[in-house]
């Protein structure tokens, strides 16, 4: 047996579903189009690519040592990196480095300095003039920053705890042709 009522009764509640089905129809198809339209708008990931503002030749002297660091264009997903520290006319350090992203996308600098094993560094934050790449666990340093000045020079940085101080240490280049 039905539900008890006119059939006019019956006809209004009808009429009452059919609209809350239009509502809440309406509502999920505002939520579907706020959301596509956050998910074209949210920043993308940084890309090797978007990194290609630091290739290049960079060098600098400080306390009679020279420091040149060469960046390669990006190229097959990467890009390769040298620092060459020269005092006295002697090789005093160097460093291999390589810019390249893992399988979920997610930018490293890997670094291999004279002497030590290999480190990465995630990319944390990026623009078209900044690349701030870190990683805590790592001994020093625990962060590596890459700034392209207004004036053209490249302000490289390395910071983090060392012997329970804070440190950082920065490498003012200028472009070499």
């Amino acid at each position: 047996m039905g539900t008890p009522g006119t059939e006019a009764q019956t006809r209004a509640r009808e009429k009452v579903t059919r609209r809350r089905v239009a509502f809440a129809g309406a509502w999920l198809a505002a939520l579907v189009f706020v959301g596509s339209g956050l998910a074209q708008n949210a920043p993308s990931k940084p890309t090797v690519a978007s990194l290609s503002w630091f290739a290049g030749t960079w060098s600098f002297e400080r306390n009679g040592r020279v420091v040149t660091e060469r960046w390669t264009a990006p190229s097959g997903g990467m890009m390769i990196g040298t620092s060459h520290t020269v005092a006295k006319e002697k090789t005093v350090e160097y460093e291999f480095m390589v810019l390249r992203a893992d399988a979920n996308g997610d930018v490293f600098y890997v670094a291999r300095p004279s002497g030590q094993p290999e480190a990465l560094f995630k990319l944390v934050r990026a623009s078209d003039r900044e690349a701030i790449f870190e990683n805590p666990e790592h001994d020093f340093p625990q962060r590596i920053l890459y700034q392209l000045k207004d004036d053209g020079t490249l302000l490289a940085a390395i910071e983090g705890a060392k012997n329970g101080k804070s440190r950082r240490v920065e490498f003012p280049y200028r472009r070499v042709n």
